[in-house]
């Protein structure tokens, strides 16, 4: 099937909608294959699995390809064949590769529009984030492009006592594995520093939100030599020990929990394979009282909080407020909770979609009991679009737990949901402190009107990305390196330090006065 096919066939099926929006229930699904050698293929075993849509988990969206362990074999093999040639491209040339990508994702208006509304299909987000991170893909290649020039430089040491050239060159196969709740945006954060860096690829997506990141990975494969992107779907349990073991692959870069973050070092020791971990966060707010609290800072605030329904890794997770300001947070951050719509995310009046999948979920839910059961204030905001659905789906509303114990789940655990604790302190030392009681350290953000108490104050938490006056993806700089200190990663993705990641240094040296 063609790309023209396939966006004409996306296109009839997303149009078969009710009124409102919403998909008829039955209605026509479509299959994603496995992509290899430039070959979009079915699974060796033709085995697929289904994708049902968290707002209505009875309606099947599509199918997917679910790969086999011969078929990572045949991804993993086809990469191998093709670095050799890629690598011996320039930095320039293969930034023209990438500015090449970009302009593909965003040149056929109907198609992006499709794969917006499939995204939304399959994994619930609402369809102006769907849109967000569709376009942000593009906007990363650009971005990871403009660091050829800088990339081609050499290091020279002249002797005595010799002649030395550092550089860095490539690996050789990646492998990259897409966690479910950003795939396309966090793909964005490695694929592109990958190809740039000289690597081939075999993509991994998370078998929970797959069909888009497919048919848009196929779209980039299309603009570069066979080989140099593969990607296979399916079961982790079926596929991913394959994957992470293949003595091809040179590099593993994982986005996902710390449990599995945990086993893939654990398997790439295997065949000492180098890892960069992406893992879980438990961001730390701390609203000083010297703050800025107009509306405009209230609406990043709770962007921060539960855009994508919280399902973010950055999602600012824990709010400490001064004891001062304690009282205004809540009801700045309550009064925005309670103009928002919970429904399906395809509906323009609606703000905020289901969660991706039942297991997150019950998490969630968990959490909330928990804390209703131990006597915490908890308040549920926001408004339910359709209250049978809402039973049906996957939703929550968006939910503040207000000072619970210190010890309690929803402050020690990364929610990874629409709720929130919201905890008072009394001073900077104290909300120092709190911040960094924590096995994660991801990112944090510090709201404050003084930008050097702020910068003396995020200097001192233990965080691989610090906002200040804003959280999360809306006010991420991604010329920045991203990733976490302790349990929340090894390793950066993003920014020129992504691409070196992806490399390994080169030493060439001579008697003095040879080379140089």
């Amino acid at each position: 099937m063609s790309t023209v096919d396939i966006r004409k066939d996306l296109t009839q099926r997303n149009a078969n909608v009710e009124n409102e929006g919403a998909p008829r229930h039955g209605s026509p699904e479509l299959t994603t294959h496995l992509l290899i050698d430039g070959d979009w293929c079915a699974a060796s075993s033709a085995d697929t699995f289904p994708v049902f849509n968290p707002a209505r988990p009875d309606e099947l969206v599509g199918h997917a390809a679910g790969a086999t362990p011969h078929d990572v074999d045949r991804a993993c093999s086809a990469a191998h064949k093709a670095f050799p040639r890629w690598a011996a491209l320039t930095y320039a040339e293969r930034a023209d590769y990438l500015l090449r990508i970009a302009q593909a994702l965003q040149s056929d208006a109907e198609d992006l529009e499709a794969r917006t509304r499939l995204f939304t299909r399959e994994h619930g987000k609402i369809l102006r984030e769907a849109a967000l991170e569709l376009s942000r893909l593009g906007e990363r290649f650009v971005l990871t492009a403009s660091y050829a020039q800088e990339l081609s430089k050499e290091k020279q040491l002249p002797g005595p006592p010799f002649d030395t050239v550092v550089y860095r060159q490539p690996r050789g196969v990646a492998a990259l594995i897409v966690p479910w709740n950003w795939p396309l945006s966090i793909l964005g954060a490695k694929l592109p520093q990958a190809l740039l860096a000289g690597n081939t690829v075999v993509i991994k997506p998370s078998r929970e939100s797959c069909l888009t990141p497919a048919l848009t990975i196929r779209r980039m494969a299309e603009m570069l030599p066979p080989g140099v992107i593969n990607m296979v779907t399916g079961s982790s349990a079926v596929i991913g020990d394959p994957l992470l073991t293949h003595p091809l692959v040179r590099k593993i870069n994982f986005t996902g929990s710390i449990g599995v973050g945990r086993r893939v070092m654990v398997k790439a020791a295997e065949n000492l394979t180098p890892v960069t971990l992406e893992l879980g966060g438990n961001d730390a707010g701390l609203v000083l009282n010297d703050a800025c609290l107009d509306e405009a800072a209230f609406q990043r605030m709770f962007s921060g909080i539960f855009l994508s329904s919280g399902q973010i890794c950055m999602a600012l997770k824990r709010l400490y407020v001064h004891e001062s300001r304690y009282d205004d947070v809540v009801a700045g951050l309550t009064k925005i909770a309670e103009r928002q719509v919970v429904g399906d995310g395809l509906l323009p009046e609606v703000s905020m979609g289901p969660l991706n999948n039942r297991e997150q979920f019950n998490i969630v839910r968990s959490l909330i009991s928990e804390a209703k059961a131990s006597g915490c204030d908890v308040r549920e905001c926001g408004n339910i679009h359709n209250a049978e659905e809402f039973e049906q789906g996957y939703f929550v509303r968006p939910t503040f737990v207000l000072n619970p114990d210190q010890r309690m789940r929803v402050v020690t655990e990364e929610q990874f949901g629409p709720v929130i604790p919201i905890m008072s302190f009394a001073d900077d030392e104290e909300a120092i402190d709190l911040a960094n009681a924590t096995n994660f350290g991801l990112c944090s953000s510090v709201w404050s009107s003084d930008n050097q108490r702020a910068m003396r104050v995020a200097r001192r938490l233990e965080a691989g990305y610090t906002y200040l006056n804003a959280h999360g993806p809306t006010a991420q700089d991604n010329r920045g390196p991203f990733g976490g200190f302790k349990h929340s990663g090894i390793g950066r993705n993003l920014g020129f330090e992504g691409v070196v990641e992806f490399q390994d240094y080169h030493t060439i040296s001579s008697a003095p006065g040879w080379l140089l």
